[in-house]
């Protein structure tokens, strides 16, 4: 089931260059699971913008967006305090019902973001999650210290080598 409704940007903010955080303050109910997204309505677009849920509380939800249209270019530029049309818990989410005690997250660039509920997810449960995240170099990395705070064991790749491991995500594997 899904909920339409006012939500409010509590922060905005660059992750990176082309990279931003966004909390919403709002209802988040309808949000039942890691891996689900939102539709966001932005003045004079025909479509919503579909982006993946990072993290949520129960008054919050934070999502993690690259630029790369004249939509995200919009969004980057949407104030504090500005009210946003959001249809939430949109998607199915991941199932953490599973035997894995020592689960695998693997995920590059705007792959990234999902993961981060899930894995906080999964260590409530007890399990011990481990993460690989790629990017194509070291400017564009993001959440590599969050997941870290989760004291969880934490990869990354990028494509360069200017951080971590070089190659993709699969050569960390």
């Amino acid at each position: 089931m899904y909920k339409k409704n006012i939500y409010k940007i509590a922060s905005n903010e660059p992750l990176t260059p082309a990279v931003y955080r966004m909390v919403l303050e709002g209802d988040t109910q309808y949000i039942t699971r890691s891996g689900q997204f939102i539709n966001i309505e932005l003045e004079g677009k025909f479509l919503r913008r579909p982006i993946s849920v990072a993290d949520y509380d129960a008054k919050s939800i934070t999502i993690i967006y690259k630029v790369v249209g004249s939509g995200t270019e919009q969004m980057k530029g949407l104030k504090v305090g500005t009210e946003l049309d959001i249809l939430t818990g949109l998607g199915n989410g991941f199932d953490t019902d599973n035997a894995s005690t020592k689960p695998l997250l693997v995920g590059g660039g705007v792959g990234v973001p999902p993961m981060y509920n899930l894995c906080k997810r999964l260590i409530a449960e007890g399990k011990q999650p481990r993460v690989i995240i790629g990017f194509n170099t070291a400017s564009e990395v993001f959440y590599l210290e969050e997941f870290r705070g989760l004291g969880v064991e934490v990869y990354c790749a990028t494509a360069d080598g200017t951080m971590g491991d070089k190659g993709f995500v699969t050569d960390v594997i």
